[in-house]
């Protein structure tokens, strides 16, 4: 028999809920009555039900749940919340890196980390700073509405991703239309999204899309998250492959092939696969979220738009303050190897143990008055981009991606103004804004 439900938790778990604004009430009053809470999952017109999960809300709490994969595993049911479909679907996921538990995990990310070292974004920065400055030409209109989270916020991690990944640019609204299919499932306008334009991509792009699914009768795609359900994306990752295997650089994409041969500590197709989605889909949802929930905290909060206007020098505090504020990756799934106890709550071998990052990042036990927003706050506690062994191996790029980005933008505009309603992506995951529309004054 499953626990009890607190109340207000099916608030928190329908994604519906999402699309007027998270529950930040209910999160609240629930983390202040317990630091650990039952939440079901009923099945619904578009999902099957689950066991439910336990639902951790306390920034310590989370921390000692990612700090601790022998206890919570993130390769046991991988680390959505909803289960997949089939074993067969689960045995595939598990051998992306971010549902690895030590040392498969370790063996997949050591490759990788000279790429996202301080030293080598720095070597970044300078082409981040002429892709925001190319981005505001083309789409910076002064004194007309702009769609900020379209056509600009978009952009940016694409085009730095495609850089990392070694995907030719053309192709980056290939990755566009993926993360869409993938982030946006549990969303209409993004479910099905197709806004790459094959005319303008490379020979490898037209020949993987045509191995793109089509909707079914009811409007659906198949799900994103099994192998079937993105043939495109992963033909592409081979085709790309062959091609970094003739002509090797020094991105991501020729990293990964060079470690698909040998003996030891190869990577096999299945991870060389995984780990492109991986990239390809995520490593760009967080920025392409936080980069319009930094803007929309800056609209929302003129005093604070005007005191960073002042106070340059406080960008690099008002960042992370954007992204606490905000926190685009609200929750993320382990599961309880073993009968154990969180915070007093017992917990049973394979329950489903889901850490709020959106709940964390507003605990008052760490950040005062969590729901105020404080450009000089000094956030760098938050928990935006995970904690312990899986911490977000971008997280330094995400950071310059938007001190770029803003700065250009409060160098290039004397003020910055909602011009209507944010239209808020329907995900229970991923907290994202869709369309932000903001009016600019020349500087």
């Amino acid at each position: 028999m499953s626990p009890t439900a607190a109340p207000g938790t099916e608030r928190i778990h329908d994604p519906q809920t999402y699309v007027t604004g998270a529950p930040l009430d209910v999160i609240d009053e629930l983390r202040e009555q317990a630091p650990v809470v039952w939440v079901d999952e009923p099945a619904t017109a578009d999902f099957d039900g689950g066991p439910g999960y336990w639902l951790v809300l306390r920034h310590a709490d989370v921390q000692s749940v990612l700090t601790d994969p022998a206890t919570y595993s993130s390769h046991l049911g991988a680390t959505q919340v909803r289960d997949p479909a089939t074993s067969a679907d689960l045995s595939y996921v598990q051998r992306m890196m971010l549902n690895m538990d030590p040392p498969d995990h370790g063996r997949l990310r050591r490759p990788l980390q000279k790429s996202f070292t301080a030293r080598a974004v720095l070597r970044l920065e300078e082409q981040i700073a002429a892709h925001v400055s190319g981005i505001l030409d083309r789409s910076l209109k002064h004194d007309e509405p702009v769609d900020f989270a379209k056509e600009i916020a978009a952009d940016l991690p694409l085009l730095t991703l495609a850089d990392v990944l070694g995907v030719p640019p053309e192709d980056r609204m290939l990755m566009f239309d993926w993360s869409n299919r993938v982030i946006g499932f549990q969303d209409p306008d993004y479910a099905t999204s197709a806004a790459f334009d094959p005319s303008q991509g490379s020979e490898i792009a037209r020949a993987a899309l045509m191995l793109r699914p089509e909707p079914d009768a009811d409007g659906r795609m198949p799900d994103p998250r099994s192998r079937s359900g993105m043939p495109d994306l992963y033909d592409y990752a081979h085709r790309l492959g062959e091609l970094k295997q003739r002509d090797p650089g020094s991105d991501v994409m020729s990293i990964l092939m060079s470690n698909t041969h040998g003996d030891d500590g190869a990577i096999s197709v299945e991870e060389f696969e995984n780990m492109f989605w991986l990239f390809a889909v995520a490593g760009n949802e967080t920025l392409r979220n936080g980069l319009p929930g930094g803007m929309y905290a800056l609209l929302q909060h003129p005093d604070s738009q005007r005191r960073l206007r002042e106070e340059p020098e406080l960008m690099d505090s008002a960042i992370e303050e954007m992204l606490r504020w905000w926190t685009p990756v609200m929750v993320f799934r382990r599961t309880a190897t073993t009968e154990t106890s969180l915070a007093d709550q017992q917990i049973d071998a394979g329950q489903k143990v889901v850490v709020s990052f959106l709940s964390a990042n507003r605990d008052p036990r760490v950040f005062d008055k969590p729901e105020q927003f404080r450009i000089d706050r000094g956030a760098r506690e938050h928990l935006v981009f995970g904690h312990g062994p899986h911490f977000c191996l971008g997280a330094h790029l995400a950071r310059v991606q938007m001190r770029q980005m803003f700065t250009q933008l409060l160098e290039r505009t004397s003020w910055m103004e909602a011009a209507g309603e944010p239209a808020l992506l329907r995900s229970s995951f991923q907290r994202g804004i869709k369309r932000l529309p903001v009016r600019f004054a020349a500087a």
